[in-house]
């Protein structure tokens, strides 16, 4: 099931591949015209509208991909999944464009020839590489976590399986049994999320902020910021600067920062503080 930021990535991927498809044939009939050619924009605007339908229509497999990869600890791992969905996407893209050319200028009474050969294979791969890398750059920095556009705490998160009542993390060689009461928050640092606990220890393990953040939901642990969470349950006051953003006080008397982006969140505990 996708989600509506899905949707939102979906449409901007569709409206700038178009957008530069139309300048790009725009840009290739004036070429062929300074070149002494008649000037028809309809041939060059039909091969750059067959090729960008087909990218847009890969575009999930990008994003799931990308995804994936984040799922992914190995970096082994990463390169061949990365390599086997370039050249998926590339033969994809390939193979729908000339079946949709084809049709196409079936349709009209006339024919198109790919010429296949090993050149124009390479010449097509070249340039699918540098489009999937492209929009899968993008997604990757816009679609961190998996689930961090989302903001806040979804429903769909609050309706996850029960959550557990200990956690065993994964520190260097050993596993440590900690409670979720223990947490006081949760900090992204890149391929690994590091845990804070009320006793001073911190445990550094291999894993992404949106898993975490859906296994501990039962127990108040939310999203303030997009590479952290805090755990609601020991938080004792709330101080909202004038930017938005805002900190929290642990019971502990540590302190952390969350972004106004995520303010929602600490709605409640906000009304709690006002109240008093």
């Amino acid at each position: 099931m996708s989600r509506p930021n899905d949707r939102i990535f979906y449409a901007a991927v569709a409206a700038i591949s178009l957008s530069t498809g139309l300048v790009n044939a725009l840009s290739a009939a004036q070429d062929a015209a300074k070149r002494g050619a008649i000037y028809d924009v309809r041939t060059p605007l039909l091969w750059e509208m067959t090729s960008i339908l087909v990218i847009i229509l890969l575009a999930p497999l990008l994003l799931v991909a990308v995804r994936t990869l984040r799922r992914s600890p190995a970096w082994a791992t990463r390169a061949a999944i990365a390599l086997a969905v370039i050249l998926a996407f590339s033969a994809l893209h390939i193979a729908g464009m000339v079946i949709l050319r084809k049709l196409l200028m079936w349709s009209a009474g006339g024919s198109y020839d790919f010429q296949l050969s090993l050149a124009t294979i390479v010449y097509e791969f070249r340039k699918d590489i540098m489009t999937a890398v492209l929009i899968g750059g993008a997604i990757w920095l816009f679609d961190r976590d998996g689930g961090a556009m989302e903001g806040p705490v979804s429903s769909r998160s609050q309706s996850a399986a029960p959550a557990p009542a200990a956690l065993w993390l994964r520190d260097g060689t050993s596993r440590v049994r900690i409670s979720p009461a223990e947490i006081l928050w949760i900090n992204s640092a890149g391929n690994y999320i590091e845990y804070d606990l009320a006793d001073g220890r911190q445990h550094l393990i291999r894993g992404t902020l949106a898993a975490a953040e859906t296994d501990l939901a039962g127990f108040s642990i939310v999203r303030i910021h997009r590479g952290r969470l805090a755990n609601l349950a020991r938080v004792t006051a709330v101080a909202v600067r004038p930017s938005g953003d805002f900190d929290l006080t642990f019971d502990t008397g540590h302190r952390v920062q969350g972004s106004r982006r995520y303010r929602s969140a600490v709605a409640t505990l906000e009304r709690t503080s006002e109240a008093r």
